[in-house]
């Protein structure tokens, strides 16, 4: 199926903070289960002359009513169709657990058909694709997706203890699970893109030598940093980790 592009400010992308002349556009994704709203506070602390853009999986928040994607091949084949028409400004990519095999996944689909290499992919709380641990959690039970969540400490995992949330919220976070399980590569590409890698030092599943297993799939350039805390360390120290990648987004945004 080919990639056709999308309204990005419409049905993909929500648009957090907009500039008239953006220099560079930050394209955000979330964890498992995860929403737009969780990059929200970026706008106060990224450069003034970056435009941030939060992806909006269906199946959740206003997409609500949508179902939810269960194919990585689908979900980065769509996303990357909504940000063919962004492409007249350097962009650049971040992803968080999830969120950075998607990136990676939309990073490699617009390299190889569309001839493009975005400025910058920001990776975060999740080893190299092909360097993650195969698990079938999806396969497993609703109780078994939300204790893989527990471990790697989560802290609103209250919501699901209400029965009419846990069944609005399920949906998306399972097919997330699938998307995460089913969709791993067997042989990634290295990408023409730099990547800046990122993790809490206490993440039970991206350890050093998983952070550092995205340097495999870059001919570019290659760094890396860990901060303190878990897998949602990036809640915690937000303002710290935009603060770092910050630096790399300023070097690459001409």
């Amino acid at each position: 199926m080919g990639i056709t592009a999308e309204r990005s400010d419409g049905l993909w992308f929500r648009r957090l903070r907009g500039t008239a002349e953006p220099a560079l556009r930050l394209a955000c994704f979330p964890h498992a289960g995860g929403t737009a709203s969780m990059f929200r506070g970026w706008r106060r602390l990224l450069p003034p002359d970056v435009e941030l853009l939060a992806a909006r999986y269906p199946g959740r928040q206003d997409r609500i009513a949508e179902p939810a994607v269960e194919s990585m091949d689908e979900l980065a084949e769509r996303i990357t169709g909504a940000l063919l028409g962004l492409l007249d400004r350097p962009l650049a990519l971040f992803g968080h657990s999830m969120g950075s095999a998607v990136a990676y996944a939309v990073v490699a689909k617009l390299s190889a058909e569309h001839g493009v290499n975005p400025a910058l992919l920001i990776v975060s709380g999740r080893p190299a694709p092909h360097r993650v641990e195969p698990t079938t959690v999806h396969h497993e039970g609703d109780e078994a997706i939300i204790e893989s969540l527990r471990r790697l400490g989560s802290t609103q995992l209250d919501v699901f203890d209400d029965p009419d949330l846990r069944e609005l919220l399920m949906p998306a976070l399972r097919a997330d699970y699938r998307v995460l399980e089913t969709g791993r590569p067997h042989h990634p590409v290295a990408l023409g893109t730099p990547i800046v890698a990122c993790a809490g030092i206490s993440d039970p599943r991206c350890g050093l030598d998983g952070l550092r297993s995205w340097e495999e799939l870059t001919t570019s350039s290659f760094t890396h940093r860990v901060f303190p805390g878990d897998h949602f360390y990036l809640e915690p120290y937000e303002a710290d980790l935009v603060e770092y990648f910050s630096k790399h987004l300023r070097a690459v945004r001409n």
